[in-house]
């Protein structure tokens, strides 16, 4: 079948596929899910790194339903906030892979900042990686990310640093901008030069000492390694934020599409995949919706909301 991204009727379609699909194994049904947390890059965001209008009519519609939605993405908290304002009511967002939780209007529920002395300790085993290297501060001024050089970065990620030049700083070596412990340490490069670093990462001895997560987008022949904290992750974070909520995991919906989500979604009550998610992912028989160039974020928001009765009459009733 073609999707119509304009097609309201076509993500009803797609989501009672994905309700056929689901397991037989008991679960807290769809109308009792109190939270949806979603990925925002190859998740929410479709291949023009926009959020889809169906995207964002299905989030505003679970919200106004009283279900909660978070944002949990490998981004900044500077850098997510323009997507999450698109949305238009308040919400929490966890980034950088679970490292920060902050509402919108800026207010912190929980920071799990890299030591220091680790990374200082990191840089050194990573010295074939200098020009590959990325330290990030939680602040919102100059500094905030701190580079040796870009020659190494620029045919990666010359978009993320075009829109962050604002905060970026020079600095060599990198160590000297260890004066405060450092929201994590970002390795980026080509899917060949990154499985090179994780080799000398797995090498190191800091096993023990760190948390190490991957993204990867190999049809833009791109990898980014992020070393954070030891037990800090999209999951982690998640699961820390739906206790405070007072929310269990069985009335957790997570969705997402990259190698960084797996905690999330292994956390999550009712696990959906893009259907462009990467191998890993698939390989876990979770629930696959329809791919970001499609409008899956919504077809798996109005699975559930078609559980609601009000809700789902609704949706029922539009898509005539």
């Amino acid at each position: 079948m073609t999707f119509d991204p304009n097609s309201l009727s076509q993500i009803v379609e797609a989501s009672s596929r994905i309700e056929t699909s689901r397991s037989n194994e008991a679960r807290v049904p769809l109308s009792d899910i109190r939270l949806i947390a979603t990925d925002i890059d190859g998740t929410l965001l479709n291949p023009e790194f926009k959020i889809s209008d169906d995207d964002l009519t299905a989030l505003r519609r679970a919200h106004a339903a009283g279900i909660e939605i978070v944002l949990v993405t490998g981004r900044r908290h500077t850098f997510a906030l323009p997507i999450a304002q698109q949305l238009g009511f308040d919400l929490w967002l966890i980034s950088s892979n679970g490292a920060v939780t902050r509402s919108l209007s800026g207010e912190t529920f929980h920071r799990d900042l890299m030591p220091r002395e680790v990374c200082r300790e990191l840089c050194g085993a990573m010295q074939d990686f200098r020009g590959h290297t990325v330290l990030t501060f939680d602040k919102e001024t100059k500094g905030a990310i701190v580079l040796e050089h870009m020659d190494d970065l620029n045919a990666s990620i010359q978009r993320w640093l075009q829109k962050n030049m604002p905060y970026i700083d020079f600095v060599v070596p990198i160590e000297k901008a260890l004066t405060a412990d450092p929201i994590q340490t970002m390795f980026c490069g080509s899917m060949a030069r990154m499985n090179e670093a994780l080799q000398v990462l797995q090498s190191s001895g800091l096993d023990n000492r760190v948390t190490v997560l991957r993204t990867e987008y190999p049809q833009r022949d791109l990898s980014m390694i992020d070393v954070l904290n030891v037990g800090c992750s999209k999951g982690h974070a998640l699961e820390r934020w739906a206790a405070y909520r007072g929310i269990p995991r069985e009335q957790v919906m997570a969705i997402g599409d990259n190698h960084n989500d797996v905690e999330m979604l292994e956390f999550a009550g009712h696990p959906v995949i893009m259907g462009n998610a990467c191998e890993e992912l698939r390989a876990r028989g979770w629930n696959v919706t329809l791919g970001n160039n499609a409008c899956g974020v919504a077809a798996a928001v109005t699975e559930v909301l078609r559980s609601i009765p009000l809700a789902g009459a609704a949706i029922k009733q539009r898509g005539k």
